[in-house]
């Protein structure tokens, strides 16, 4: 496992206990960078997921289960990553929650959760992570936005306001930094099977008393042309690239990888 692109780099991905920032997180240590899960879940099962990280990709691993919301548990987690691993070189902004409804009936607590996990918390992490990455002249920031930080939909106001605001995010940390080895990027996912998306299939499902593959496929078509879902292992692949010498100069890019949704 010698010779690997990101020996000796550390990576912190924010919501990477399941899903896309799982994805990413393996992809990383694939390439031998150590790895700080950070999310919710069962504490065996994350214990495990470290345990299985570390011994699959002969990396270092830790765990942080700071609440995304709260800006004192990010000052934490990040004062404990650089604790242990003597910076955060690579800072994967994923985390991030959804609710549906129309402006009028928006429950003012979800709007505030939702711009706090989906768009606070990057600013509160980079803010952390960059003078350790000035220092060394080399970092990279992805933020995970969404299809919906370059187009919206109906229903998701708070959703598709932090997804445009994290591409704002991205575009100002990455000319602050435009003549450091710091880069800065977002990606757009379009559909992708996490426990999100399936839980809004499941409810098409069975709001219209139909089979859950006929509700994959209706759910995708109606935004994503090639009917087919965007898997995390690709997204992981791209967040890769972004990681690379030969992405040094991909800065301030909003990069969409959505089965063509924002071409129509």
């Amino acid at each position: 496992m010698q010779n690997r692109q990101l020996s000796g780099k550390t990576a912190l991905v924010t919501g990477s206990t399941s899903g896309i920032g799982l994805g990413i997180a393996h992809a990383l240590a694939a390439e031998g960078a150590n790895i700080l899960f950070n999310g919710f879940g069962d504490a065996a099962q994350i214990a495990d997921l470290q345990q299985q990280t570390a011994a699959t990709f002969g990396v270092k691993t830790a765990y942080s289960g700071a609440d995304m919301s709260k800006p004192g548990e990010i000052e934490q987690m990040m004062t404990e990553a650089i604790a242990r691993f003597g910076s955060v070189d690579i800072l994967v902004n994923n985390a991030g929650i959804q609710f549906v409804a129309n402006i009028e009936d928006f429950p003012v607590e979800r709007w505030d959760a939702i711009i706090a996990i989906n768009l606070t918390s990057a600013f509160h992490t980079t803010r952390l992570a960059l003078p350790a990455m000035q220092k060394n002249n080399w970092g990279r920031i992805i933020n995970i936005a969404s299809a919906h930080g370059l187009v919206a939909s109906v229903g998701k106001s708070a959703y598709v306001a932090s997804k445009h605001g994290i591409v704002g995010l991205t575009k100002v940390t990455a000319l602050e930094n435009a003549q450091t080895g710091i880069t800065c990027n977002a990606i757009c996912p379009g559909w992708v099977l996490t426990p999100l998306v399936q839980k809004q299939v499941d409810a098409r499902a069975a709001a219209n008393n139909i089979p859950l593959e006929q509700a994959k496929r209706e759910l995708l078509l109606e935004k994503q042309p090639s009917g087919e879902f965007v898997t995390p292992e690709q997204l992981g692949a791209l967040a890769l690239f972004l990681c690379s010498d030969a992405a040094s100069q991909v800065r301030g890019v909003a990069w969409n990888m959505d089965g063509g949704w924002v071409a129509q």
